[in-house]
């Protein structure tokens, strides 16, 4: 199991704020003789249903000495989680965790925004000090 983001207790605890259950800290995927560690899974009942929502989390801080290096980094994971997860947990949606000020600096670039549309990769932005959610990102929603 690898080691925990230097994030991992800011983000539990804004998606706690937010109305989440953590169901899994870390999320263990497992496909074939390989073991993988999502660094959160978590769940949201819906009032309205009997079944409530459920995600799995990686968390990224980008620190790096390289961005673009650090940004392969998490989209390869990301992928490699996401396939395991289509086929083991089909009702469970995959989210990349990024700092709000991240996002601005490395998201915003035409290279992030053309990845994150082809690979369809869902972000959930949050705000460190406040250890708050601030938005939700489906990949259906970035843009270009």
């Amino acid at each position: 199991m690898s080691a925990k983001d230097r994030y991992h207790e800011n983000v539990k605890n804004a998606l706690i704020k937010d109305g989440w259950t953590i169901t899994d800290d870390p999320f263990h995927l497992k496909w074939g003789k390989r073991d993988m560690y999502v660094d959160l899974g978590a769940e949201k009942l819906i009032a309205a249903e009997k079944e409530g929502q459920q995600i799995a989390v990686e968390i990224k801080t980008f620190r790096s000495v390289s961005e673009m290096t650090a940004l392969e980094h998490a989209l390869g994971q990301y992928l490699a989680y996401r396939s395991v997860m289509t086929r083991t947990n089909p009702d469970r949606v995959l989210y990349l965790a990024v700092q709000d000020e991240v996002y601005a600096d490395i998201f915003d670039e035409p290279i992030a925004k053309l990845l994150v549309e082809d690979y369809k990769v869902n972000i959930v932005l949050f705000q460190l000090e406040q250890e708050v959610i601030f938005r939700w990102i489906p990949w259906s929603n970035t843009g270009s």
